[in-house]
């Protein structure tokens, strides 16, 4: 069997979402981030509001930068966070 993925939120994505970390395995035919995020924004109100505007979301694989385009495999570390703006 497969290990799941952990998928990590933060900021106001947590507060959306109601949940800072999840672990759910790999769903058939998600294979990059931007067809997990379709999936999670299926999962219910907080996740669809959570990804709503998704050009305000960025996304981290294993803690590397990731773009939608980016592979995900079983066991991925997935980290979804605001844009961090410096200072």
């Amino acid at each position: 069997m497969d290990k799941p993925l952990t998928i990590l939120y933060f900021a106001w994505l947590r507060e959306r979402i109601g949940v800072s970390q999840e672990e759910l395995p790999l769903p058939d035919g998600v294979e990059t981030v931007a067809a997990l995020v379709d999936y999670l924004s299926l999962r219910g109100p907080g996740h669809a509001a959570a990804f709503q505007n998704r050009k305000t979301v960025r996304c981290a694989v294993n803690q590397e930068f990731a773009d939608p385009s980016t592979q995900i495999r079983p066991g991925d570390e997935v980290a979804f966070f605001p844009p961090v703006t410096g200072g």
